[in-house]
């Protein structure tokens, strides 16, 4: 009656044991018993036809995106956002024809002064790894909230372009007053 699978039965199937009066005290009986039941039978190919479909459609690119951008300040009173953007491939395939937009950047707050905000690839194998980075200079001051980039790609079993979202980044508060920072006070002497 301890046995593992003997309360596992008990609970997925309460109503079986009351219908069909079934005695569940070993795993041997609980088995032979199991065999010989239609129900049983039924929910048992069920489950295999949906295992193997979850493993066919599991045969494909899964692609997950990390976005990330910093601010730089320059002495002239400028900021700078490096924006970068990591994408991965965590399927068990290729995906093929990938291309990266990012049009969160509107063009009357930011210039491109490094990069592209687009870049396309061939191919990124299943655990691959790629990379694309820009550079931009804000215009004006403010609270910025960026969007997350579009990734496109093509598996060659499907005739429709699949998409893929990077993660968001953390607003951006483009040349917010800052205080000068007191390095010394992080120092804590002992006297």
């Amino acid at each position: 009656m301890n046995e593992p699978w003997c309360r596992l039965f008990k609970f997925i199937f309460p109503f079986l044991i009351e219908e069909k009066n079934i005695n569940v005290t070993s795993s041997g009986r609980l088995m032979a018993t199991l065999i010989g039941n239609p129900l049983i039978k039924a929910f048992f190919i069920i489950f295999l036809v949906s295992a193997a479909t979850a493993t066919a459609t599991g045969d494909a690119p899964f692609i997950i995106a990390h976005k990330k951008a910093s601010l730089n300040r320059l002495k002239s009173g400028a900021e700078r956002v490096s924006v970068s953007v990591d994408i991965y491939n965590q399927g068990f395939t290729a995906a093929y024809d990938l291309s990266l937009i990012d049009n969160s950047w509107p063009q009357d707050a930011f210039d491109i002064v490094n990069g592209n905000t687009s870049h396309s690839w061939q191919k990124l194998d299943a655990g691959g790894h790629l990379s694309h980075s820009f550079e931009l200079e804000a215009k004006r001051k403010g609270m910025f909230h960026g969007a997350p980039a579009v990734i496109y790609f093509r598996i060659p079993t499907k005739s429709v372009q699949q998409e893929a979202y990077s993660t968001p980044i953390f607003p951006l508060d483009i040349l917010e007053e800052r205080p000068p920072e007191k390095k010394f006070e992080w120092v804590k002497v002992d006297g």
